[in-house]
Order: C-alpha cells, then structure tokens, then sequence
C-alpha cells in the first residue's frame, strides 16, 4: 500500500522532531511546514535544514496566511500538529483553529491528528483551574474538527518520560534528585510513563490504520504502567542510592499553588490529577478508543527502568 504523504505542523519542537524522524524512518513522504516566523532563531533554521538533508521536503507558509496554508495542506493526506500546548514554553493550541480552516477548505486531508500527546482531554471536565485551560483548550480544536467533518485520530499519550521518569516525578528538575524524593500522598497511584520516540513511532503507525480513525489512540505499555513507589524502586535499584522520602498529603500540594506564577499554577495541578486521583489509568479505554501497543505489538517500547540508566 502506498505510504500517506505526511505535513507536520510543529516539526523544530519537542513532539514534532521527534514526529518528523518517525514519519521518515516508516517511509512516508514527509513534509515539515516552515513558518516565516521562525526568524532569526538560527537553530530552528538548522533543525529544518537537517529534516531537508534526511529527505523531508519544507513547505514554507505562515498560519496568518490563509491560502499558503491550504495550498500547502493540499500536498498532502495526512496533517500533524505538535504546536505546543505547556505553558512553561510557547503556549500556541488555538492557533490550530487556523490549521483546521485551512483543513476544511483544502478537502483533502484523510486524518489529522491535533497537538494532544497528554491527558485525554475529555475525561478532565472537572480539572482545576488554572490548568484547566489546556484540557478545555484542546476539547475547543477537537469541537472544530468534529463541526467541520475532518476525519481525525487523536493521541493520548501520558506522561512523556523526560519530564517525568529521570526527576522521579519532582517538580522544578529534570534531574534525578540526589538525597531527597517528594512522594505524593501515599506514592500509590498508577501512573503511565511513555519515551518521547514511542510516541512518535505510535503515531506514525496510526495514521493509515483505519482501526483508529475518528478514535483516540491511548499508549499504555503495561511494563511503563508504575506508582511513583515503582519509579523510585526502580532507581535506587539502578543507582544504588537510597534516597529519603517525603510524603506530601494532598491538602499540602495544592496549598503549595498560592504563590505561584500561573505556569507553576497549571503544573501543579496536572500533577495533582495525575498522582493524587489517577487520572491516566481511572478509566477503561471504551468503543471510541484503542490502546496502542495492542494494535502494534511489534513495537519494542522503552522500559522506564533502561530509559533512566541514561541519567547514571
């Protein structure tokens, strides 16, 4: 079967690299959108350069010019976004309403998969403010394709590993801390950890398997399926370090929030959705979903304990 040509939005950043080498190494046309914004952010400029060298083709537009964009969705059948939705960076998810437009005028697109990569947004109608916007942010795009009759898959992918597995879950780092581990609550709730280079190659898979069209593709590799017991477990096993643990009682966690900018607001109470109610593993996948490493079981995922023996 001959490979859907694939136009990533998003391709310089943390998902969309990472989506752009997938796409190439399973063989699909790849396109990578290159925005006049990009300006004079000389590495950026590099990144796109190295996608050229390696067999991508740029496509240059910029999402405020409305026939660029569809002219360049036009080359293609399939649409990723991985514009950034962290508040800590570039917070860019509405811009996708624009993406969307260009989708619905173009015509052509079989599948677009939007800038999700994290929590379901749909079973988080009861998340906290300030993080809360994310959640509603991104059912507000899913609202959009759904009204404009674009077929769609959407990728719900956890907890990525480099922000959350090495630092054991700790707030401020990315480093595994050295005497001392903040445990919340009782560290007892299942959390699901996933390398950034699965979620791009799960992905990938997805996009010309009509077994997740128009459903959310939920990557739950058992083995990565951990407390933050586990996590920890697992690196002081690997360490050799014993390291001291401080229970937070929830109560605590969320006072913690009152001095905070709002970029610090939104982390810490994904986190409280995350690690105190267990939010990635408190529901069955249902009829409009499908678990990833299920569908392609061929996929030799990273295991959290290898992933971390890089931090040794």
């Amino acid at each position: 079967m001959e490979k859907s040509r694939v136009l990533i939005v998003g391709g310089t950043g943390f998902v969309g690299r990472r989506l752009v080498r997938a796409s190439l190494a399973e063989g699909h046309p790849t396109f990578v959108l290159m925005r006049p914004e990009i300006g004079l952010d000389v590495d950026k400029l590099q990144m796109l350069l190295s996608f050229k060298a390696q067999g991508a083709r740029l496509l240059e537009a910029s999402l405020d010019d409305r026939s660029g964009l569809v002219a360049a969705v036009a080359q293609v059948d399939v649409v990723i976004s991985a514009m950034s939705g962290v508040h800590f960076r570039s917070h860019n998810l509405t811009l996708q309403h624009k993406l969307v437009d260009a989708i619905k005028e173009a015509g052509n697109v079989k599948c677009f998969i939007p800038s999700e990569f994290g929590i379901d947004p749909s079973t988080m109608g009861d998340a906290l403010e300030p993080g809360r916007v994310s959640f509603d942010e991104k059912m507000d795009i899913r609202r959009a394709i759904q009204e404009a009759n674009i077929p769609h898959t959407y990728i719900s992918a956890n907890c990525f590993a480099a922000y959350f597995c090495p630092n054991l879950a700790q707030m401020g780092t990315l480093l595994p801390p050295k005497e001392k581990v903040h445990v919340y609550g009782d560290g007892s709730v299942k959390v699901i950890f996933v390398d950034e280079d699965d979620v791009a190659t799960y992905t990938i898979k997805s996009i010309d398997d009509p077994r997740t069209l128009n459903k959310t593709v939920y990557l739950r590799p058992q083995e990565n399926v951990l407390t933050q017991n586990e996590l920890i477990t697992k690196w002081e096993q690997i360490s050799g370090k014993v390291l001291e643990k401080i229970h937070i009682p929830a109560e605590e966690f969320l006072s913690s929030m009152k001095d905070m900018d709002l970029a610090h607001q939104v982390g810490v109470g994904h986190f409280y959705h995350i690690f105190y109610e267990g939010c990635l593993t408190n529901f069955d996948i249902g009829e409009d979903g499908a678990e990833a490493t299920l569908l392609y079981p061929e996929v030799q995922y990273t295991r959290m304990d290898e992933y971390m023996k890089r931090y040794l």
